[in-house]
């Protein structure tokens, strides 16, 4: 890709940007949000055209108006939201869209099955084509995305946070397979937030920064330090750090006590206590129950069994309203499916949950609105030239800080937060992260959720290790020496 530029609304998003990747390379792009990412793969992929710029493959002139034009030059995507039919098989999911037909013209789904069975073979992946995929976890949802670009007959695959859903085991077997692909002379752009991931599978790396590019260079020349610094602009110091503060800072009243909580199968007799002012984690693997359990407290999931205090109040959370009523906020773990109207504007996105307060009789009061959602964007810096755009447009961070300033609007009393930081760049989850320490400051009770343990550490007063539904450990964070001693309890070594 040569001298490629892009504007929306008179804004430049992309400045004269160069990038190349080699045949067998994998070659890994970052950026903060908004640095120009998601656009520049977006117009490899036919999605949007550039205004200015030429792509090449083999040494080609190739141009690509649309996704078709995009495989047709070998290129294919592997998506962050996956882009799969869930009550469709492996097979059908693979070849949507370009089924192969029988002598009569209809679609011959015996053939899509072997050839599935074929793709998935040279991946050396075990998978049955004819599994329905939204009977599967989510690994097999990622490899049927790989499986879909390579029966298309992809030279260059790219993919986009590649493991943000993934557990350990089922990353390192992605690893694994990227390894396979490279050595059949596949070319994979690897887009992720993750250093240590960059470092593992990438030969090249390509920063971006306000839609310019800012280096490209070998990673066995580059120090990670380099790579945090050229992303966010400046150096980052000790925002994933834990700042020690003192347990009597916090008041001895609980703000929330959970007492031998069920719900489902994924918890089971859990207690608990956050009191106002500190910010406990919950560390656990997928499927642990952590999800399931701020579910439960918010009124999604509902309870079989057990008490829930606030103020030493029990209450009854029989739904998300009524935890709203109660102060109680979710920030879920898939913002787009979860936290998001995809089509709406950013500035009714950020307004959906505080409708009440801008009334004008039963009409909404447009003018107060505005200058409400101004007021969010502002304060939680979000990065959108109009907010009357779609939401969808946004990158993830700014997209996190949308969902973030719409629940914090209300000025809940307490914060759960799943995940808050999956997908977003190192100076984005810096923000969000000091943002969880200021609302405990001002008296919040905050519940995170991450399998980010080193940024679990840094804001965390107080770690449940969860396990099978149950919380087994409440650690104090001067008890937790490191983060392998906090694998080790969450494997329970």
């Amino acid at each position: 890709m040569r001298s490629i530029s892009k504007s929306f609304n008179g804004v430049t998003v992309l400045n004269d940007v160069d990038f190349e990747v080699r045949k067998g390379e994998v070659h890994a792009l970052v950026g903060g949000n908004g640095a120009g990412k998601s656009t520049l793969m977006k117009i490899l992929q036919g999605v949007y055209q550039s205004d200015r710029g030429t792509i090449m493959v083999d040494g080609n002139r190739v141009k690509i108006d649309s996704i078709p034009d995009a495989k047709a030059a070998g290129i294919g995507m592997v998506f962050q939201e996956f882009s799969l039919v869930p009550s469709l098989t492996v097979a059908q999911n693979i070849f949507l869209g370009a089924e192969p037909l029988n002598g009569a013209g209809f679609i011959n789904d015996r053939e899509s099955r072997q050839r599935a069975r074929d793709v998935l073979s040279e991946m050396e992946v075990d998978l049955d084509p004819r599994s329905e995929v939204g009977r599967l976890g989510t690994a097999y949802w990622q490899l049927t995305e790989i499986a879909k670009a390579l029966a298309q007959n992809a030279r260059v695959l790219i993919m986009d946070e590649p493991t943000a859903s993934l557990a350990k085991n089922e990353t390192e077997a992605l690893f694994a397979l990227i390894g396979r692909l490279k050595s059949r002379g596949i070319s994979i752009i690897y887009i992720s937030h993750r250093m240590d991931e960059v470092y593992r599978v990438s030969d090249r790396i390509t920063i971006l920064r306000d839609g310019r590019r800012l280096l490209t260079e070998s990673l066995a020349d580059v120090a990670p330090e380099q790579i945090i610094e050229g992303i966010v602009g400046k150096k980052i110091e000790g925002e994933l750090t834990y700042r020690t503060r003192s347990q009597a800072a916090f008041d001895d009243q609980p703000l929330l006590e959970v007492r031998r909580l069920n719900a489902g199968a994924r918890v089971r007799d859990v207690s608990l206590t956050l009191r106002p002012g500190e910010i406990i984690g919950l560390a656990g693997l997928m499927g642990s129950g952590r999800t399931e359990l701020a579910r439960a407290l918010f009124g999604i999931d509902r309870v079989e069994s057990g008490d829930i205090y606030i103020r030493g109040e029990k209450v009854n959370i029989s739904s998300p309203q009524r935890a709203m009523q109660a102060g109680i906020a979710l920030i879920p773990e898939d913002r787009r499916d979860q936290g998001l109207v995809l089509d709406h504007s950013v500035r009714d996105n950020l307004l959906l949950g505080l409708l009440t307060g801008i009334g004008k009789g039963p009409l909404i009061d447009t003018r107060a609105g505005k200058e409400l959602a101004n007021l969010l964007i502002s304060k939680f810096a979000v990065k959108v030239s109009n907010p009357a755009k779609p939401v969808n447009l946004l990158s993830g961070g700014n997209q996190q800080k949308v969902v973030l300033a719409k629940w914090l609007g209300r000025n809940p009393d307490i914060l759960i937060l799943d995940e808050p930081t999956a997908g977003i760049d190192i100076g984005t989850k810096s923000e969000i992260l000091d943002l969880v320490r200021d609302l405990a400051d001002q008296g919040k009770a905050v519940m995170i959720i991450s399998s980010e343990y080193p940024e679990l550490l840094a804001v965390s007063d107080r770690v449940l290790i969860i396990r099978d539904g149950s919380v087994i450990r409440d650690l104090s964070r001067n008890e937790i020496v490191d983060e392998e001693f906090l694998q080790l309890a969450v494997q329970g070594v």
